[in-house]
């Protein structure tokens, strides 16, 4: 990965993740499925100048979509769930 804009693809709002930012201090993003989890930490350290505590990851699978008679998959995606030091805390609009 040459940028680290290349690692973080966009921030995961849904209810869920925005529960866990608020009460737990966890981040959720969409991240290119060939990142690792330090690579990860490095990208999030950098872009929001934050600390990093620990970075969980889920390889989402694709799933079958249906139109009409004709039958094609999702896209798969990887997320991460980063859990920021106490203190420290990303806006996200």
């Amino acid at each position: 990965m040459s940028n680290y804009r290349d690692i973080i693809k966009a921030p995961v709002v849904t209810e869920k993740s925005a529960y866990l930012a608020q009460n737990e201090n966890k981040y959720t993003f969409r991240v290119d499925p060939r990142a690792n989890k330090t690579q990860i930490k490095q990208a999030i350290e950098a872009i929001f100048n934050v600390k990093v505590e620990s970075v969980n990851t889920i390889n989402v699978k694709p799933r079958k979509k249906r139109m009409g008679r004709y039958v094609g998959k999702t896209k798969r995606v990887k997320k991460a769930i980063v859990k920021l030091q106490e203190g420290s805390s990303i806006e996200l609009n």
